[in-house]
C-alpha cells in the first residue's frame, strides 16, 4: 500500500470511528456531552465535569485518548483500534476510562 493510500485508509478509519463514538454517546444513558472540533472529540461527564479526549494524530497514524488515568495511543489493526500499552481495543478502553471517571459503569456499546 502506498503512503497516500495508507493515509486515505487511516483518515477513513478515524472518521468512521469518531462518528461511531458520537452515535454511541447519543444513545448512552449516562449524562455526557461531547463536542467535536476538527480532529478532536471532547467528551465531558456532566456529573463531575471531567473529560476524555480523543484526537487524531495523522503524522503517526494513531488515535490518542487522554483521560484522568493517562494517555493512550491506539493504532488501527484490522478489525479495530488497539492500545499499544494496555492491549485493549477502543471500545474496552473507552468503557473503562469513562467508568473510572464517572465512578459507575459506563458502556457505550461500540
Amino acid at each position: 500500500m502506498t503512503q497516500a493510500a495508507s493515509q486515505t485508509a487511516y483518515n477513513a478509519a478515524i472518521e468512521e470511528t469518531l462518528i461511531a463514538v458520537e452515535d454511541a454517546l447519543d444513545e448512552c444513558d449516562v449524562d455526557m456531552d461531547y463536542e467535536r472540533a476538527d480532529s478532536v472529540l471532547t467528551i465531558t461527564l456532566e456529573d463531575n465535569g471531567t473529560q476524555v479526549i480523543l484526537s487524531r494524530q495523522s503524522a503517526v497514524q494513531e488515535l490518542w485518548v487522554a483521560a484522568r488515568s493517562g494517555g493512550y495511543h491506539l493504532s488501527f489493526k484490522n478489525p479495530g483500534w488497539l492500545c499499544s500499552t494496555t492491549g485493549e481495543d477502543l471500545p474496552t478502553l473507552l468503557d473503562r476510562v469513562l467508568s473510572e471517571q464517572q465512578g459507575a459503569p459506563v458502556s457505550l456499546g461500540l
